[in-house]
């Protein structure tokens, strides 16, 4: 009989997400009289077009693709040179990053679980809580922990608080980690990480002899000129962090399915015999075994967010997923209730009222407001009390939450 990978057995029950759509479905399917009314804030998905740029793009692609004469078979793993050198262009430009650091993928999310396959076993690994469930759940996948405790928490990994008391912000870890998973804009809290906390956390890197994961992948709805965007704006973080990105919030390729990775040839992990590999080639070897590439027609929509129309497009909409934000914020600042994020990320960190706990509130809101929000337990211990609201969504149903909201919590 053919064995199993006995780590997944150590998961709950359900990755969040799922939970939620198996609990939307549940509701929906004993009231039918109110499925209309649903509106989703929960898991973070665009709602609005692509933007035309885009679109004209991906047409280009698929045409080329009908034509033996621009046909594209295999492309490679590594990703087109046309969008490796867009990325470097108008993303990095004076930061030093070279387009063969550059990897294209499907995704920030399939990236940040598969990086675990260039690291060996042992290693000491660092998580926020609360915290993105991807992170903690490749990990238990890979077995690199424990079973959980009655809380959720995993054997074997590091947990690092974010509450109210530290306004969201990790502490740097007194023992030595090897591995530190980093999130800002923050998913969930919707907080920022600024200058001078970034540079901690490499300077604990270099000393440490650690590597720092970042996922930037709500880097773009920034809008505060001193909150850095990558970590390699830190000095000395090309030695020791590896960058995330994704064209799921910013170009709304969440159906579409296109991210990049960003290794500096200069990060280094430790072989068994002592001596140092770079990671840029164990994952440029990955990728050639387990990956044939993003798509020809996705690399060229990519490619066109960078153009100066698309630009301007890809502004317009985070303009508008940032108004709905600013909307969800005041509205519940409004309402007396404590509210964390919206400003610089598109997802507001909300605590529940009093006498009321992240699952309690997330019945509530669906039950009697018909609105899906996510619990903040389902990020991990430290989130709960809180729960989330996304801003991706209509102006028109984030006007229509807002109002339910007042009268729900009212």
């Amino acid at each position: 009989m053919a064995t199993i990978n006995s780590n997944f057995l150590k998961l709950k029950a359900g990755y969040l997400f799922p939970e939620i759509a198996r609990r939307v479905k549940a509701y929906t399917e004993a009231n039918p009289d109110k499925a209309d009314r649903v509106i989703r804030c929960g898991i973070g998905d665009v709602t609005e077009p692509l933007p035309p740029s885009v679109v004209k793009a991906m047409h280009e692609g698929v045409d080329e693709m009908g034509c033996r004469d621009t046909f594209k078979g295999y492309g490679p793993e590594q990703g087109y040179a046309f969008l490796r050198e867009a990325i470097v262009e108008n993303q990095y430009a004076e930061l030093g990053i070279a387009a063969d650091e550059i990897f294209i993928s499907d995704g920030s999310k399939c990236d940040t679980g598969n990086i675990l396959d260039i690291f060996g076993a042992g290693n000491t690994i660092a998580i926020t809580d609360p915290v993105y469930p991807v992170y903690v759940d490749t990990n238990v996948m890979a077995g690199n922990t424990g079973d959980a405790d009655p809380s959720g928490a995993y054997a074997g990994l590091v947990y690092l608080p974010c509450n109210a008391e530290n306004d969201f912000s990790p502490a740097i870890p007194e023992e030595k980690v090897d591995l530190i998973y980093l999130c800002y804009p923050n998913n969930p809290t919707g907080t920022t990480a600024t200058r001078e906390q970034l540079a901690a956390w490499v300077k604990y890197a270099k000393e440490n002899d650690s590597v720092i994961l970042f996922d930037a992948a709500y880097e773009a709805f920034i809008s505060d000129p001193a909150i850095p965007r990558s970590i390699f704006e830190i000095e000395g973080a090309k030695d020791c962090a590896i960058e995330f990105r994704s064209f799921s919030k910013n170009g709304g390729f969440t159906g579409v399915r296109c991210g990049y990775v960003v290794l500096p040839k200069s990060v280094t992990g430790k072989a068994a015999d002592g001596s140092r590999v770079p990671l840029h080639q164990l994952w440029n070897r990955r990728q050639s075994t387990k990956f044939n590439g993003a798509s020809y027609p996705v690399q060229k929509a990519a490619a066109a967010v960078f153009s100066p129309q698309g630009k301007k497009e890809v502004a317009a909409l985070i303009e508008h997923y940032m108004g709905n934000a600013k909307l969800l914020r005041e509205a519940a600042i409004a309402l007396g209730l404590k509210v964390y994020g919206g400003e610089n990320a598109p997802y507001v960190w909300i605590a529940c009222p009093d006498g009321v706990d992240s699952w309690g509130m997330f019945d509530k809101m669906l039950n009697e407001a018909q609105v899906v929000v996510t619990p903040g337990s389902g990020f991990g211990s430290a989130g709960e009390g809180y729960f989330r609201v996304s801003a991706f969504n209509s102006r028109d149903n984030v006007e229509e939450v807002c109002r339910r909201l007042k009268a729900l919590v009212a």
